[in-house]
C-alpha cells in the first residue's frame, strides 16, 4: 500500500497539465455545441452526427500516435536520449502520411453520408461542416505527436496552454462566423467548421515552434531531421500504433454506432444524445489524462528495468480514477436538467439529455477502469490481447445489446446507453485483469 500510495503524486503532477490540455480540446466541442445549439437543434443533431463520423477517424489517429509517448518514455527511462528525437521524427513522418489518407477516407465517406439514414433535414446541412473538420485531420495528428514527446520528458505545461489559447481562438472564431459579426456572413454549422480548422492548425504551428526553441527539449531533437526513416522504427511504432488505434476504433466506432441509432429515433434523440456524450466525453477527459501520464511511467520503469513499480503504478492509477469518477458521477446524476439547459433551449430536448446523463454518470467508474487498464497495457507493449477483449466489449456486448434494449425491448435512447455502459463494464473488469496477471 506504502509503495502505491508513493506512486499517486508523481502521477497526479504529471497528470494534471495532460488533464487540462485534454479537457481544452474537449471545450472546443463543448463550445461549438453551445454556440450551434442557439441555432437550433437539427444544427445540433447535424453537428452531432458529423462529429461522431469524424470522431471514428480522429481516434484512429490518436492511437497510431499514441507509441509516441509510449518509445520516447521507454528511451527516456533507458537513459537513451538520442532515441527520443528519432520516435518523435518517425512520429511526425507517420502523421503526415496518415493525415493524408485520412483526409482522403473523410474526402470519401462525405459522398456517402446519406447512407447512414438520418433525418433529411440534418443531411441537407452536414456536409460543408463535415469537409471542414476533415481538414483539420492532419494538424491535429502533428499536434498530438508533438504533445506526447513533450509530455514523455517531463515539459506537459506548454502543450496544454496552447490548447488553452486554441479553445479561446476556436471560441472567437464561432463568434465571427456563426453568427456574422465583424463582417463575416452568417455560416451557422458551417461557420464552426471554419473556426474548428483555423484554431487546429494554428494551434499544431504554436507547438512545433515552441518544440523547436525549447532550450530543454532541444538536446533530445533529431539531429538530422531529413535522413532516411529506420524501418525497424516504423515497425515498431506500427506493431504498438495499429492495435492501439483499432482498440480505440472498436470504442469510437461503438459510439458513432450509437450516434446513428439515434438518428433513427430522430433529431431530438439525436441533439439529446450530442449534449449527454459531450459531457461524458469532457469528464472523461480527467480519466484519459490521468490515463496517459500511467502509461508514461509504466513505460518509464519499464525501459529503466524497476518491475518493482509496475503494479504500484496501476494500482495508484486505478484507485484515483474511482475517486475521479464518483466526483463526476455525482455532478452528472444532481445536476442532469441544469447542465443539459446550457446546451438548447427545447424543453423536449433538454429532458431526454437528463436521461442519458443519469446513465452517463453510472458508466463513469466502467469508462474510467477500461481507459486507464488500455494504458497501463500499453505502457508494457501489451495489444494483442487487449485488441480481442476491447473487440468484444464495445461490438458485441457495447452495440449488440444497445440495439436489442434501444429498439428490440422498446428502451428507445437511455436502451441504447445501457448497452454502452455494459460494454464498458466488460472492457474495465478484463484490461485490469489482464494487468494484475502480467505484472505477477
Amino acid at each position: 500500500m506504502q509503495r502505491t500510495l508513493r506512486e499517486v503524486r508523481p502521477m497526479l503532477t504529471l497528470a494534471l497539465p495532460i488533464v487540462i490540455g485534454q479537457l481544452s480540446q474537449m471545450l472546443i466541442g463543448i463550445t461549438d455545441s453551445v454556440m450551434i445549439g442557439r441555432t437550433g437543434a437539427v444544427p445540433l443533431a447535424a453537428s452531432s452526427f458529423g462529429g461522431s463520423v469524424f470522431g471514428v477517424f480522429y481516434v484512429l489517429g490518436i492511437g497510431l500516435m499514441t507509441p509516441v509517448a509510449v518509445f520516447v518514455a521507454h528511451a527516456r527511462g533507458a537513459g537513451e536520449e538520442s532515441e527520443c528525437g528519432e520516435y518523435l521524427r518517425h512520429g511526425l513522418a507517420l502523421a503526415l502520411a496518415f493525415g493524408a489518407l485520412e483526409t482522403i477516407g473523410l474526402g470519401v465517406m462525405a459522398t456517402q453520408l446519406h447512407r447512414f439514414g438520418q433525418p433529411p433535414e440534418v443531411l441537407a446541412i452536414v456536409i460543408p461542416y463535415f469537409l471542414l473538420i476533415a481538414g483539420s485531420i492532419t494538424p491535429v495528428l502533428v499536434y498530438l505527436a508533438l504533445r506526447q514527446f513533450a509530455e514523455a520528458l517531463g515539459r506537459p505545461w506548454m502543450p496544454m496552454a496552447v490548447m488553452l489559447g486554441g479553445v479561446a481562438l476556436n471560441a472567437g472564431l464561432n463568434w465571427i462566423f456563426i453568427y456574422g459579426h465583424w463582417g463575416a456572413p452568417a455560416m451557422g454549422l458551417t461557420g464552426a467548421g471554419v473556426a474548428t480548422l483555423i484554431a487546429r492548425v494554428v494551434a499544431a504551428a504554436v507547438i512545433f515552434a515552441w518544440v523547436w526553441n525549447d532550450p530543454r527539449l532541444r538536446a533530445a531533437l533529431p539531429s538530422r531531421w531529413l535522413a532516411p526513416l529506420s524501418g525497424r522504427r516504423l515497425r515498431e511504432m506500427l506493431r504498438l500504433g495499429l492495435p492501439a488505434a483499432g482498440m480505440l476504433l472498436f470504442e469510437s466506432g461503438a459510439f458513432a454506432a450509437a450516434a446513428v441509432m439515434m438518428g433513427w429515433l430522430g433529431a431530438v434523440p439525436l441533439a439529446a444524445h450530442q449534449i449527454a456524450i459531450t459531457c461524458a466525453a469532457t469528464t472523461f477527459m480527467f480519466l484519459l489524462g490521468l490515463s496517459m501520464a500511467a502509461g508514461m511511467q509504466i513505460s518509464a520503469a519499464a525501459g529503466a528495468g524497476e518491475r518493482e513499480r509496475l503494479r504500484p503504478i496501476g494500482y495508484a492509477a486505478l484507485g484515483s480514477g474511482g475517486v475521479i469518477a464518483a466526483v463526476c458521477m455525482s455532478g452528472f446524476l444532481l445536476g442532469g436538467n441544469r447542465i443539459a439547459g446550457w446546451f438548447v433551449p427545447d424543453a423536449a430536448v433538454v429532458t431526454l439529455a437528463a436521461q442519458l446523463l443519469v446513465v452517463a454518470g453510472l458508466f463513469q467508474f466502467f469508462d474510467g477502469g477500461q481507459v486507464i487498464g488500455a494504458a497501463l497495457l500499453r505502457g508494457l507493449k501489451d495489444v494483442k490481447v487487449p485488441v480481442a477483449i476491447t473487440f468484444v466489449a464495445y461490438w458485441i456486448f457495447a452495440i449488440g445489446l444497445g440495439f436489442w434494449l434501444g429498439f428490440g425491448r422498446e428502451l428507445g435512447a437511455v436502451g441504447v446507453w445501457a448497452g454502452l455502459a455494459t460494454g464498458l463494464a466488460f472492457a474495465a473488469f478484463f484490461l485490469a485483469l489482464r494487468f494484475r496477471r502480467l505484472t505477477r
